[in-house]
């Protein structure tokens, strides 16, 4: 690949992670503090990810695989993307606040493929030339996240410009993908159906009994999955963390880490194993916040952000790495958009569900939330799924690891 195509690549997945880390992880703290709303809502919010996960493959079955090339509907996505979080900044009420942001992850998540889809067109060996470019996505997150913090937002109480930040992003990254490489539509012939929109051909790995367990798992363990992602920093605000979304960021920097590992543990424990340790993972982060202050046990706080290395990766990489290997050729884009239909939609939907009414349920009359009641829940649903799991997962098929990046 040539060295100009690489660092357009790698500037593209720098502002893609780091549009999306700028406002999402600070999101449950802004809608509480700023707008003061309930932790239902809060979770209402967070629920337009998985919304937008659902409608993704219609935008991209529709519209990138068959019309138009994927880096100009990458810049005008980002476009529009950036006038909606610029309006989300300035509005006081969530009813005002909701159908920009439900726009607006409409708009986004479909993004993640196409730079996926931009980047694997230029290579010509994906398993070495993507890793080294998709990492810059993981350090645009965590330099979002490290920006936050060294501002100190979180406690001015100035979470509005998160969205300002993510906007001049997003603007500057809907202007540069016009200058990426071309990536005309492959399926330019022929009418298109709602299987090859969806990718419905894939579910055949369903019929695989083993493969059938691991999708369900991968459902049922983003229930808790949403209880991190939706409640995490409002948590660690409360309680009193300075610059909780920065101290965030070291998930990142160990999902960092941990990719390098991956494979030495792939060989050595399996997939079954690998991916009960990160089921495992789970459990003891919920645990560790449930009991980690920030006193005499705020090293818990910190070792269950750092375990994120092990949730996302040990979980969710394996999974994917496992996914590839049982797909056929034919499928296997179709493959990861299933998995990633099952877990970030209908997975993290019905967790934000969940958690906001548990949430709720337990603030407190005085102010804050018994957040240890709260930490538990999860932690116990996702020791009931590892159970499970562990009990009923056969892995009948030799699958050895391959070289991935994160997400």
């Amino acid at each position: 690949m040539k060295t100009r195509i690489r660092l357009q690549l790698s500037v593209m997945m720098f502002l893609e992670f780091f549009i999306w880390g700028a406002w999402f992880v600070t999101l449950g703290t802004f809608l509480l503090n700023n707008l003061k709303t309930s932790a239902t809502q809060v979770s209402v919010a967070f629920l337009t990810q998985s919304i937008g996960a659902i409608l993704a493959p219609f935008i991209i079955g529709l519209i990138a695989d068959r019309f138009f090339s994927a880096q100009y509907i990458l810049g005008i996505l980002h476009l529009i993307g950036a006038a909606l979080l610029y309006s989300a900044s300035s509005v006081t009420d969530f009813d005002n606040f909701y159908p920009l942001i439900l726009v607006y992850m409409i708009l986004y998540m479909p993004t993640l493929a196409l730079v996926n889809s931009v980047s694997f067109r230029q290579m010509k060996e994906p398993g070495k030339e993507f890793p080294p470019i998709r990492v810059l996505g993981t350090i645009g997150w965590i330099v979002a996240g490290f920006t936050i913090g060294w501002l100190n937002w979180e406690q001015n109480g100035s979470l509005d410009l998160t969205f300002k930040m993510a906007a001049i992003a997003s603007a500057m990254l809907g202007v540069f993908s016009f200058t990426l490489p071309a990536t005309p539509p492959i399926k330019k012939s022929g009418p298109a159906s709602l299987s090859d929109m969806l990718g419905l051909d894939a579910l055949s790995l369903l019929k695989n009994k083993s493969y059938l367990l691991f999708f369900l798992s991968s459902v049922a363990i983003c229930i808790p999955l949403s209880f991190y992602y939706n409640f995490t920093n409002p948590f660690l605000n409360e309680i009193g963390m300075r610059s909780a979304a920065a101290k965030q960021s070291f998930g990142q920097v160990s999902e960092l880490l941990f990719m390098l590992l991956i494979p030495a543990f792939f060989v050595r424990l399996g997939v079954k194993k690998m991916l009960a340790l990160g089921m495992l993972a789970w459990v003891l982060r919920y645990i560790l916040f449930a009991f980690g202050d920030t006193n005499a046990n705020y090293w818990m706080l910190i070792a269950g952000i750092v375990l994120h290395g092990i949730c996302y990766d040990f979980f969710f990489v394996t999974g994917q790495i496992y996914t590839d290997k049982l797909a056929g050729e034919r499928f296997k884009s179709a493959a990861q958009g299933l998995i990633t239909l099952a877990t970030y939609g209908v997975g993290m939907l019905i967790g934000s569900l969940i958690s906001g009414v548990i949430v709720d349920k337990w603030q407190l009359p005085a102010g804050g939330h018994n957040w240890q009641t709260i930490w538990l829940i999860p932690a116990a649903i996702a020791a009931v799924v590892m159970v499970l799991f562990l009990l009923l997962f056969q892995d009948k098929n030799k699958t050895q690891p391959t070289t991935t990046a994160t997400v």
